[in-house]
């Protein structure tokens, strides 16, 4: 008899095989043989400074190339991709949240959100026929902003700063969140309730993670931890933090 066939498995969400990376010939910043995130899968990247954490999620955004090995983000190789293309495929597939946040201050809490919407009909195609204001103001409502919308940008507390631009990379369902040093400005019960409804939110979207931080603290709410001076061989030397 037969034996009943498997549906094939989702791949990686992040991928990376003997990679390499400076800003110049005469400089290594990171030398990286093997880095994986499996499809939906939360991870906590932490080290101390200069080890390299944004240059990793330069790369995996595809704002940086590397020079050598294979970087697979959603099952695409960044590296084979033309500027343009990998401009789009950024915009349609990868949530990026900035240390900074990167929201446009005179656009108000609502026009921000929709802006990757905007940029790309994929994410429009993944609000399963809402309009992109609709779905912005659910997630805002699942982030506690139902009632900023209207606010601008440029008004908001730091905390509500950061949520709205957890909503904007979120809108539109991407494969994968990038997330950079985003708490490092929040005190203690603040930067816990933005984690609480980034992670639900984003265990919602079945979305991957890949949040760097230097606050080891953090490390529990994630499903696994990897210290990027053990698997960046140019930091191995470096203690982690």
């Amino acid at each position: 008899m037969n034996e009943p066939a498997q549906a094939p498995s989702a791949p990686p969400a992040v991928l990376l095989r003997d990679v390499t990376f400076g800003y110049d010939a005469a400089d290594e910043v990171l030398r990286v043989p093997h880095f994986e995130v499996a499809a939906g899968e939360r991870v906590f990247v932490f080290g101390p400074s200069g080890c390299g954490k944004t240059t990793l999620l330069g790369l995996l955004s595809g704002v940086l190339q590397a020079r050598t090995g294979v970087v697979q983000v959603l099952g695409r190789d960044l590296r084979a991709m033309a500027a343009g293309e990998c401009d789009a495929f950024r915009a349609a597939r990868l949530g990026y949240v900035f240390q900074l946040f990167n929201l446009i201050p005179y656009l108000t809490v609502l026009e921000n959100i929709v802006l990757p919407c905007h940029a790309s009909a994929h994410r429009r195609e993944k609000l399963h026929g809402r309009s992109a204001e609709e779905a912005a103001t659910e997630l805002a409502a699942s982030l506690g902003l139902g009632d900023l919308l209207d606010r601008r940008a440029a008004d908001l507390s730091v905390g509500q700063q950061q949520r709205a631009a957890a909503a904007r990379a979120l809108i539109g369902g991407p494969g994968l969140l990038i997330a950079d040093e985003p708490t490092s400005s929040l005190d203690a019960d603040a930067r816990d309730r933005f984690l609480d409804l980034l992670l639900a939110q984003s265990r919602r979207e079945s979305c991957a993670v890949v949040f760097v931080s230097h606050d080891r603290s953090l490390a529990p709410r994630f499903d696994r931890t990897v210290s990027l001076p053990e698997i960046n061989a140019v930091a191995a030397g470096q203690a982690p933090c």
